[in-house]
């Protein structure tokens, strides 16, 4: 994975942004608070994303709430055309469940839009957190002066090439043969924040004849990047490798404790989301494949964890703590709020928008009339269709001579004569 700032069409200009919101909160912290930290910009960070977030998620679990009171009418409708694949039945139970989602005034896309909008900036911040200087002016110029070192040693792509397979950085992907001057400065400065301290220590070997300002830029970088005695730019692996050849016992605990806790996190923030629930037929499949992901989504962030930088682990951990704070305050919000209500005030909405876009209610009531004349009548399948044919046709032979019914078969008989 190239670490340097991505330049994709959608998920770069949202990157960009959220970088500089982020680079802002660095700088304030710094110059206002006097406080350097990257880790404490994160959780700060993540906090204020995810209260600007917080309207969509609102609108999602509202979606979630009227879908669940709605799921039993949706039922009853799927019920009713259960085993019926005829195209009249088909067109018939379509057009039922419409009739059910403008009853609570909510579109059957409602929480795929929410999701359309959210999963990007997810996205981006991931892309943030992967590579802090690529999108904090404020830290890649800490990387400057050994920056200007480093390439005005002679060979140094080379040697740094070299460098890194030996410190075998498995977080970054560089290509030092690069003749692009820019291009060769950020993958340096992308080497360089990636480091752990054993591989800070093999850079001084390398450029021995920098070694001063090596260990002033280690010295600073360390700081900015602490947290709780831990590099966010290392991983709880290999924390806890390097930190089990020194003896040093407390640091094991403390990297175990970044994927332990993103872990139990993540699962009190999935026990308070409401719950798909198994009533019946497609819905069982649908609770079941929900359960199982909300197992699977925990233990792979347990995991996952283990090898990201500790930056992105408490990320996870702080985004799932202000998530289940958000997901108690909605719950007690919805317990007290009157449901019916807002399924009224979602179908004036709805009104409202169709009069904006000149259809009235009465074109709707007419066409729901065409369309769904027979929907509150048992659906007829196919089989049913041809035992009622069946039935009339019988009855036909045993008309009364003279009768319209007898008079009728004469008329399908002469035709059936002339269409031989």
């Amino acid at each position: 994975m190239i670490l340097t700032a991505y330049d994709g069409a959608i998920l770069g200009p949202i990157a960009r942004v959220l970088g500089w919101i982020m680079n802002w909160i660095y700088v304030f912290m710094t110059d206002v608070c006097g406080i350097e930290n990257i880790s404490l910009t994160i959780i700060i960070f993540t906090i204020v994303i995810y209260m600007c977030l917080f309207p969509i998620t609102y609108q999602q679990q509202k979606f979630s709430k009227l879908s669940m009171k709605m799921q039993p009418e949706l039922q009853k409708v799927q019920k009713k055309y259960q085993g019926k694949k005829d195209q009249v039945s088909m067109q018939a139970m379509q057009d039922e469940t419409q009739a059910v989602y403008q009853k609570y005034g909510v579109s059957p896309t409602g929480s795929c839009v929410y999701m359309l909008i959210n999963f990007p900036i997810l996205l981006a911040l991931y892309r943030v957190f992967y590579n802090v200087p690529a999108y904090l002016g404020s830290v890649k110029s800490q990387f400057s002066a050994l920056v200007d070192g480093i390439m005005a040693t002679s060979d140094y792509q080379n040697i740094m090439a070299k460098f890194v397979e030996e410190v075998n950085l498995k977080t970054v992907r560089v290509d030092f043969t690069s003749t692009d001057h820019t291009v060769l400065s950020n993958y340096i400065v992308d080497t360089l924040y990636a480091m752990n301290s054993s591989g800070w220590e093999l850079l001084k070997d390398k450029f021995s004849g920098l070694t001063d300002v090596i260990v002033s830029t280690q010295e600073h970088i360390s700081k900015i990047n602490n947290f709780i005695g831990i590099n966010i730019s290392d991983t709880p692996l290999n924390v806890i490798k390097t930190s089990m050849g020194n003896h040093a016992y407390l640091m094991v605990i403390l990297a175990l404790l970044i994927p332990v806790t993103s872990y139990l996190t993540q699962v009190l923030n999935i026990k308070l989301m409401p719950q798909a629930t198994a009533n019946g037929g497609d819905n069982d499949a649908m609770a079941a494949q929900m359960n199982t992901m909300n197992k699977i989504m925990p233990l792979f962030s347990l995991v996952f964890c283990f090898t990201v930088p500790v930056g992105l682990g408490i990320y996870w951990i702080i985004s799932a703590l202000v998530r289940t704070i958000q997901q108690i305050c909605l719950n007690k919000h919805f317990e007290k709020i009157d449901l019916d209500d807002i399924i009224k005030k979602n179908q004036e909405k709805a009104k409202k928008k169709r009069e904006k876009m000149g259809i009235s209610e009465n074109q709707i009531n007419q066409a729901a009339k065409l369309k769904t004349k027979n929907i509150s009548e048992p659906a007829v399948s196919s089989k049913e269709k041809e035992e009622i044919l069946e039935k009339a046709a019988v009855n036909r032979s045993k008309a009364k001579p003279g009768s319209m019914s007898a008079k009728a078969n004469l008329v399908k008989e002469f035709n059936e004569k002339n269409s031989r």
